[in-house]
């Protein structure tokens, strides 16, 4: 962890963040926003290298994640609460704007922040998570299509399912988590079982160091943060899902700021075709495929994406 920054924490609507800072304070501000079941740590390989680049690196642990607070009740993690979460933020550090960049459900949060806190956000980069018109039926309608009663975000909208699979065997779950992706050829013939991931994690018994993409002192970082928090509060993203689909109503979805994707190719659950909607949403848009890549992309290929990600960078918004 040589390379990660300590956290600091900062004040914000109501809370306090867990944040790692990097780089010159008048650099161009990234905001890093992580996923689930993530942290500010899964930017470990790209914070650096940014920060090296001249960039003014924020990565957050968002609320209900790691050392930042986690206060109760699923009302508390919906989408403007998350939003003024990161303008405290931006705030609180002195900048008026930056660019949004997330993985996952940072991915999701970067382009509702777009629509929803535009003032604030200068380009919007997604790794792995494209930005995606509003459906005409609530998420979980989709998900119950796709995987049924047991996909992994319908179980997790019960508290206390998935939390009872998973506490106690924090350091089997992030390496159950991390394991390699499929191959896309697959991709059709894991479906529905593979978004069963609560019942895939009880028959789970290895840990074949060969099949998993985070190596197990990084992952021990996932698991102790884990044991502290415990898995509900961030499960709080998800039971929020049809509430924010309510809440983007009428919202226009059109973004007209410079933005980015990085898509993985082998990514199952957020595969590049989901992407085809982005030309028409997105006044200005770049769209990469990173070939091979699994859902865990800064872990999996890191050079690749600090690749891509600086040549952005350079090239719409300098250091």
């Amino acid at each position: 962890m040589s390379d990660f920054p300590a956290p600091t924490r900062i004040k914000t609507n109501g809370i306090e963040l867990s944040v790692h800072l990097a780089g010159p304070e008048d650099g161009q501000p990234l905001l890093l926003l992580h996923g689930w079941p993530e942290l500010a740590y899964s930017w470990k390989n790209q914070i650096p290298v940014l920060a090296r680049a001249g960039y003014r690196v924020i990565a957050p642990d968002l609320r209900g994640f790691g050392g930042s607070d986690c206060p109760e009740g699923a009302g508390k993690y919906d989408v403007d609460t998350l939003m003024a979460d990161f303008a405290g933020l931006l705030d609180a550090l002195g900048h008026d704007t930056a660019v949004f960049v997330g993985h996952d459900w940072g991915g999701i949060l970067v382009w509702h922040a777009a629509m929803l806190i535009p003032e604030r956000v200068a380009g919007v980069i997604g790794v792995n998570t494209p930005h995606l018109p509003r459906g005409a039926e609530a998420p979980t309608h989709y998900f119950r299509e796709i995987g049924g009663e047991d996909h992994y975000i319908l179980r997790f909208q019960e508290p206390g399912y998935a939390e009872s699979r998973f506490e106690g065997r924090e350091d089997d779950f992030f390496a159950f988590i991390f394991g390699k992706p499929p191959t896309a050829e697959q991709f059709e013939a894991l479906y529905p079982e593979i978004t069963h991931i609560p019942r895939l994690f009880e028959q789970f018994s290895g840990r074949d160091e060969d099949r998993i993409v985070v190596g197990p002192e990084d992952r021990k970082v996932y698991a102790d943060a884990y044991r502290k928090t415990g898995f509900g509060p961030g499960m709080n993203l998800y039971r929020n899902f049809d509430a924010n689909w309510q809440r983007m109503g009428g919202v226009d979805h059109r973004l007209a700021m410079p933005c980015k994707l990085v898509a993985a190719e082998c990514d199952f659950m957020l595969p590049p075709k989901l992407a085809a909607w982005m030309p028409a949403l997105c006044k200005d848009v770049d769209i990469d495929i990173l070939e091979g890549c699994g859902h865990w992309t800064m872990w999996e290929q890191p050079d690749m994406l600090n690749a891509h990600l600086l040549e952005w960078l350079t090239r719409r918004f300098p250091a």
